[in-house]
Parts: C-alpha cells; structure tokens; sequence
C-alpha cells in the first residue's frame, strides 16, 4: 500500500479524497501544517507527500524529503511555482492536476468582476444594517467595454466566452496565441492601453512576475479595473496601491496576493500581522479580496482528488504519469510514453 503524507490538510480536502481513496491501494495521514523545512520530517516513512499551492517546497525541502523515501510529490492543485524543480529533478517525481475546472476559476473572475463594478459588496454589509440608500454604489455596464485578457489557456479562453456574453469587446495577450481562438491579439503594452477592464490568467513565470508593475499601469486607461484570479506575483502590490491612490486604477478584485502564503486559506480574524500593504488594500473602499478560493466548487474539489490519485496510482505501479512535470518540460527531450527521468 503507497502511503502519503497530506499537507495544509482543510475539511473540504477531505470530503472527497475519503470518498475516493478507497478506489486505489493508498493510505492518507493528514497533516494540517503546511510543508515546509520545519515540516518536512513528518513525511518520514511516506511515499508520497501530497502538497498544494503555499507550500514551501525548497530545496532543503527537497533534499530532506529524498533522504526519508519519498519519491512522489503530488500537487493538488494546477500551480507549481513553489517547487524547486532543478532539486527534485532525478530524485522525486512531481504530478500536479492541469485542469479541475477551469470553470470555476473563469466564473469567479467574472463574479469578481460584478460585485466590484456594481458595488455588490458594499451594498451587502449596507442592507444587513438597514440602510437601503444607494448613494455611493453607481457601477457602469459592462456592455461595450473592452476587456482585456492576459492568458488564452483553459481558463482564459471560458472567461473570454463569459465576457463575450455579456457584449464586450475582447482583447487577448498570450505569449503563445490560438490561432485558432476568435479573439483579438495584441502585445501586452496595447492591452493596458486600449483596455476598460485587465484579467490575469497565466501563469507565474520569471517572465511574468510582476507583469501589472508601475510602468505597465502608467499605460493604463484611467479607471480600469483589474482581476486576478491567478498568482498573486503577477502584480506588484505595491505599485497597485500606489496606483489605486493615484485613481489611475478604478477598482480591482483579487483572489490571490503576493504574499499570501503565510496568511491565505487561515482564519486570521483574532491575529495582528504586519503586511501593511495588504491591510491598506481590504481596506480601500475600490477593493475585493477574497482568499483565493476561485477553485473551490465542488466539481473542482473532485476532479483534484480524482486526478491526484490516479497519478499516485500509477506511480505506484511503476507507470507513465501524464501530469508529471519537471523543469525539463519547456524544452522536453524524454521519450514519448516515459516519465521525465
């Protein structure tokens, strides 16, 4: 029996994993810490550490992980920039889940967008207190304005068909386009000038880490609203803020932050922390955070455990694994139907 150690482990991680472990030959222990290089000896005796999006998987992480038998890490989730491939690489083997529901992510882009532009969160805590003035909450119509999407993958194409009911006009930025994808492109300078609202769906890369920045935003339309429902590293917050205060951004919706890893998917209600960058921004009034949980349906809950263990299944049967990814895989040279070492 392949046995795993379960990390950051949350109740809605369970209720499917438990339904659906009993389909393969694996044992699950949950842990609720994150891993991380304090953490990483509970995975001692254990094949495979399941692992998601805030963990620390370094290369002290990596090493200690190796000497204690694990040769599986498996990410329940579709990011993967938290691990220290070049360590991993010839020692563990890392799957992740591409696709939950690209649905999910797209849909809470779109709901993002919504209630910021009309006000929806404001108008909520307002009626709990029985004021019912509307003063404060003109929004504007979406019909008519044009969107601009970085990122044409699963999630950035559902959220253009989205956009595209709605009436707007659709850009598109993708350092790889679809030719095949009924959309405008264009460089990523034109999206910041030509477009009302911007919405990241691509990946954290070292090309794209802080792609949203201080230059990029002095090329913005004055009032555009922002959506990131991807990495929080794809937007410098502190240039956000900055351009929140200057009005040159309009409003923006986060489900995702820069630093959230020591603070997202935690009740932090009862703490003081000291990221004061992220305390101004919950508290513009122009703002929407939500803890990054765009993925949280339960049609994405499932399809992760699924994937998750039939990639562990197959590991432990000495099989190909489609979802395994190493730092090799930009420029892949393996042999086709093989594992990347």
């Amino acid at each position: 029996m392949t046995r795993v150690a379960f990390f950051d482990t949350k109740p809605y991680d369970k209720t499917w994993f438990d339904q659906l472990v009993g389909q393969y030959d694996v044992h699950i222990h949950y842990f609720e810490s994150k891993l991380n290089e304090n953490t990483a000896p509970l995975a001692k005796g254990y094949d495979v550490v399941c692992a998601f999006v805030n963990d620390h998987i370094t290369k002290d992480v990596i090493e200690r992980l190796y000497e204690d038998g694990v040769r599986l890490i498996a990410m329940r989730c579709a990011g993967y920039n938290n691990i220290d491939f070049k360590s991993a690489f010839g020692k563990i083997h890392v799957v992740r889940v591409p696709a939950y529901s690209p649905y999910a992510v797209a849909e809470h882009a779109m709901a993002l967008l919504l209630s910021v532009v009309r006000q929806i969160h404001h108008a909520y805590v307002r009626t709990r207190e029985f004021n019912f003035s509307l003063n404060g909450l003109v929004g504007f119509d979406l019909h008519g304005k044009t969107v601009g999407v970085v990122g044409t993958g699963k999630i950035g194409k559902i959220f253009i068909q989205i956009c595209k009911g709605f009436g707007m006009k659709t850009l598109a930025y993708d350092p790889y386009p679809d030719k095949n994808l009924d959309v405008e492109y264009c460089s990523f300078e034109e999206i910041c000038k030509r477009s009302d609202i911007i919405s990241l769906h691509c990946p954290l890369t070292p090309e794209s880490e802080h792609l949203i920045n201080k230059e990029t935003i002095n090329l913005m339309k004055p009032g555009v609203v922002l959506v990131n429902t991807s990495r929080g590293g794809l937007v410098d917050s502190q240039a956000l803020l900055e351009g929140i205060k200057s009005r040159k951004i309009g409003s923006a919706a986060l489900d995702v932050y820069e630093e959230e890893g020591e603070l997202f998917y935690e009740d932090r209600s009862a703490t003081l922390f000291d990221d004061d960058t992220l305390m101004l921004l919950i508290a513009m009034p122009n703002v929407l955070v939500t803890s990054h949980q765009a993925f949280l349906t339960e049609e994405a809950l499932r399809n992760i455990a699924q994937t998750t263990l039939e990639s562990i299944g197959e590991f432990a049967e000495g099989k190909v694994m489609p979802n395994e990814i190493c730092y090799q895989c930009a420029l892949c040279t393996k042999e086709p139907n093989s594992r990347c070492f």
